[in-house]
């Protein structure tokens, strides 16, 4: 067990590496209330290749098989999760994203207990050929839903412009016909791989102490055999697949997601990259940016309006989603201001004014518990420590951002994605 502390947060943390093969790290909050939970594996949507340290064969998977598997692992023979857990009043959830996914709790009573359902449930799988094709049918409609939901086509149709090969291109959930491929033979063999102990991370926060973690960890968790995966996609070009896509549902409002396809040099983004570009994200269009107000003041956004530097293994993209009577001249503007940026430079105020912001962001999200346990999570699978954000935006410096924004935001290599009603013209 390490202790890990930093002076600029006054904040402490537990690194455990547990004889079972798992890593765990605990964040005591004593004058909370309650205690945040999320057991992870490093697994998500992309995942349908890959190759076992002790195979010699490539496993082929369908789309959607991680999310499908989330969901079967809630049940079991006897009580299912959530009903176990309406024993100890933990609420408990879990989410599925394109690498990885994570099951959760949060308590102000009881949290042994609950730790316990939580370590169980997680590693007891229960599949039969029944209980699957029960659940094909639940996730099919669940998947046909989301045709209907505006955000959520606009952004998939986005990465399908932005992405020739990589499944990042592939609704989370897959597709009605890909999740009729799942058996619970294949489940078992995800299962197997990917929620090996090696490859998962247990994150709590809050009034907990690290001795009652590992207590319940000592008692729960048996050594899992050493075990190294190997991911495979297909070979990603620079270029897009395409730079315009519309859909039509009813709604009294466009939403569009436009974005740009970065060159993915590494599979893995470094903690120092992430910080810099979120930076230049804040000085381009931030609410205080040139870009913000002048789309403001037009009437071509509202407060909806969102950037994200989004990526994961082996994708890389800057995206920027919201409504507007008229997208195109939405990504017009942010064109003509990425321009007017690299041309101009950044100002020194610009640059101290998005730094100290997100500096003071990173600050205060040590006050939420759930976005400690979940930012511990994401850097363990990423490789850097949750610590490492406030030390770079200490030393981050204007030419580091200027330097990002030279390689970055290219036009050619840009894409927009409009959902719109057909009654608001241009309709197929």
């Amino acid at each position: 067990m390490k202790e890990i502390k930093s002076a600029e947060l006054g904040e402490k943390y537990y690194e455990i590496d547990h004889e079972s093969g798992l890593k765990i790290f605990v964040m005591p909050k004593e004058n909370y209330s309650s205690a945040y939970a999320v057991f992870g594996t490093k697994y998500g949507s992309i995942d349908t290749r890959f190759k076992r340290s002790d195979s010699s064969e490539w496993t082929v998977v369908p789309e959607g098989i991680a999310h499908f598997l989330e969901h079967k692992l809630f049940e079991s023979e006897d009580l299912d999760a959530f009903a176990r857990y309406a024993k100890t009043g933990a609420s408990a959830n879990a989410y599925t994203s394109f690498d990885k996914t994570c099951y959760l709790f949060q308590c102000s009573d009881n949290f042994e207990a609950s730790l316990e359902i939580l370590l169980d449930f997680v590693t007891h799988p229960y599949f039969t050929e029944e209980t699957v094709e029960k659940e094909q049918g639940i996730i099919g409609q669940e998947i046909t839903m989301y045709y209907d939901v505006a955000g959520w086509m606009s952004t998939f149709n986005l990465l399908r412009l932005l992405y020739h090969n990589h499944p990042v291109r592939i609704d989370i959930a897959g597709t009605v016909e890909s999740i009729a491929q799942i058996t619970d033979k294949l489940l078992y063999d995800c299962y197997d791989t990917f929620y090996n102990l090696h490859n998962m991370c247990l994150t709590v926060v809050g009034n907990v102490t690290a001795k009652q973690v590992l207590d319940v960890c000592d008692r729960m968790l048996k050594k899992a055999p050493e075990l190294e995966i190997e991911r495979s996609f297909e070979e990603e070009p620079q270029s897009i697949a395409g730079n315009y896509c519309e859909y039509n549902l009813a709604m009294s409002m466009p939403v569009f997601s436009f974005g740009y396809k970065e060159k993915c040099e590494k599979p893995i983004q470094d903690i120092r990259k992430i910080v810099e570009v979120n930076i230049l994200l804040e000085i381009l269009a931030g609410d205080t940016s040139p870009l913000y107000d002048r789309l403001f003041s037009q009437g071509l956004i509202n407060t909806g309006f969102s950037k994200e530097y989004f990526i994961g293994y082996g994708y890389e993209a800057v995206m920027f989603d919201g409504e507007s009577t008229d997208p195109q001249a939405v990504s017009s503007e942010i064109k003509k201001a990425v321009k007017e940026l690299r041309e101009k430079g950044i100002s020194d105020e610009q640059f101290e004014t998005a730094r100290r912001l997100l500096y003071g962001r990173e600050i205060m999200d040590y006050n939420d518990i759930d976005s400690i346990a979940n930012g511990f999570i994401n850097a363990y699978f990423s490789g850097y420590s949750v610590f490492d954000a406030i030390e770079i935006y200490k030393s981050v410096t204007k030419n580091d951002i200027e330097n990002r924004l030279a390689d970055m935001m290219r036009e050619d290599y840009s894409a927009l994605s409009v959902v719109k009603s057909k009654a608001a013209g241009n309709g197929e």
